[in-house]
């Protein structure tokens, strides 16, 4: 019974090493190339591919192998993503409105943040982000307010596997950062200056769950000399502390 056990994980970790080979870049991928980024021969792959085609959690298109419908429709039915979402969506809109840019819902993932929930206006310009998206948390307005509010071992865990750099203004030296999630701590807003990425800036803040811990963060993101980050600042907080009022109040 103990060898099958194992041989049943082994199998799961090597389908789920498959599914995770896929990146933002990356949508489609070869057997060939699925092999290397798994460590695993090419018949395995095959093999392990045709069975989470059945399933539906990937597709062929001709030679290639992407990630199929049902990952999606999996994805819909997380319960913590979708009370959120559907909670803060009434906020994310009235936002979205008053300053007329696009506005981020994401929570925290281990070191990264995640975007369950993006509204864009159709004045603002095209933003990179994207629903279902990750960058490391230390490099984005969301990720330093949630981070500015997180337990202290959420928040060594993160300077404890590094601080990459993602633009030229990415904060990487863990005392640099500290101080700005104390400064955070004491406005409930936190800013990003091109530090996920060259020409983008974003104001954030921290929205809190029942229990006041830290569940998520918004915010309302632009292009370098289009948004006034620092005016857009006061919007943000407010709609933030109206959805954790909301969600605190659904305890009840």
């Amino acid at each position: 019974m103990r060898s099958t056990q194992l041989n049943a994980r082994s199998v799961l970790d090597r389908a789920f090493a498959i599914l995770g080979a896929f990146t933002t870049e990356d949508r489609e991928l070869g057997i060939s190339e699925l092999a290397r980024r798994t460590d695993m021969a090419k018949s395995t792959v095959h093999r392990l591919v045709t069975e989470l085609e059945a399933h539906g959690m990937v597709e062929r298109r001709g030679k290639s192998v992407v990630l199929g419908l049902h990952l999606f429709e999996l994805g819909e039915l997380v319960p913590r993503k979708r009370r959120l979402r559907d909670a803060a969506l009434p906020y994310m809109a009235d936002l979205r409105g008053a300053t007329r840019q696009t506005v981020h819902l994401a929570v925290l993932d281990g070191t990264e943040v995640v975007y369950v929930e993006i509204l864009r206006h159709s004045d603002a310009p095209a933003l990179p982000s994207r629903v279902g998206g990750r960058l490391p948390a230390h490099a984005t307005g969301v990720g330093k307010a949630i981070l500015a509010f997180a337990q202290p071992e959420v928040v060594e865990n993160v300077m404890r596997t590094g601080l990459p750099r993602l633009a030229e203004r990415t904060k990487t030296v863990p005392g640099v950062l500290r101080r700005e999630l104390a400064a955070i701590r004491a406005t409930g807003i936190a800013y990003d200056y091109e530090e996920s990425r060259a020409g983008l800036v974003c104001a954030a803040s921290p929205v809190t769950g029942p229990d006041h811990e830290i569940v998520a963060a918004l915010s309302v993101s632009g292009w370098t000399g289009r948004l006034n980050v620092r005016r857009m600042a006061p919007a943000v907080r407010t709609a933030a502390l109206a959805l954790s009022r909301d969600l605190g109040a659904s305890r009840h």
